[in-house]
């Protein structure tokens, strides 16, 4: 275990204790000798940590310190290499651009070894059967999304039949073939998912939706889990 992963172990166990406890004990869960686990206390408390006690009677965290935001584990830091990569290689330009850069920001203030983590993890995302084309501009669809604004659109079902809806968009969901648009349809007064292929215009509504999205999300979720349920 690298040092800074040791020293977010640390700070863990301590907050999952309301009294003092001791060093050996503390040193003992780490796998790291008593000696070890006082220079990682001395460190952390140059932080900022309010960690009181002494050696041979204990030590409490007391309430109030926050790590620093990007202290990371191995397998965070791997997850979210694979969410990026995945991003990158399943989703329109932006997100891909995003999902980059959002990367490079997390690198430049990480330890440096982390850092090489970052560069060196071997988990891979493969290739997909199908890559979707989109016929709409996906960064103006998150937007409306964002911005809980209608948007018209130029729909075709699966059975080829062509109509124009009014939709309040709420929800997106990335599959490896394809994405899918949830939305309330004013034409059918209902919530209806809409596959992004097969949406052939979309144009912004300056109109803001009348049901705010998280409400949508929610009532979505409830028909989710009552159909789960029959």
């Amino acid at each position: 275990m690298v040092r800074s992963q040791r020293l977010l172990a640390l700070i863990a166990l301590l907050r999952s204790h309301r009294y003092p406890v001791s060093g050996q004990t503390l040193a003992d869960k780490l796998e790291v000798s008593v000696r070890t686990l006082y220079r990682d206390i001395a460190t952390l408390q140059e932080q900022g940590a309010n960690i009181q006690g002494e050696a041979g009677v204990g030590y409490v965290l007391k309430p109030g310190f926050l790590l620093p935001p990007l202290m990371f584990t191995e397998e965070e830091i791997e997850a979210l290499v694979l969410g990026a990569r995945w991003v990158s290689q399943r989703t329109d330009n932006q997100l891909s651009d995003g999902a980059q850069n959002a990367l490079n920001k997390i690198a430049a203030v990480l330890p440096i070894e982390l850092k090489d983590m970052l560069d060196d993890t071997t988990l891979l995302i493969g290739p997909s059967k199908e890559m979707t084309t989109d016929t709409v501009d996906m960064g103006d669809v998150r937007q409306a999304i964002r911005d809980e604004k209608v948007l018209s659109i130029d729909y075709r079902d699966l059975k080829g039949k062509q109509s124009q809806r009014r939709i309040w968009p709420f929800a997106l969901g990335y599959f490896d073939e394809v994405r899918v648009l949830v939305a309330w349809c004013e034409l059918r007064q209902d919530i209806r998912n809409f596959r992004a292929d097969r949406i052939f215009s979309c144009e912004l509504i300056n109109t803001r939706y009348a049901t705010p999205r998280h409400v949508l999300l929610k009532q979505w979720r409830a028909t989710l889990h009552e159909l789960k349920s029959s």
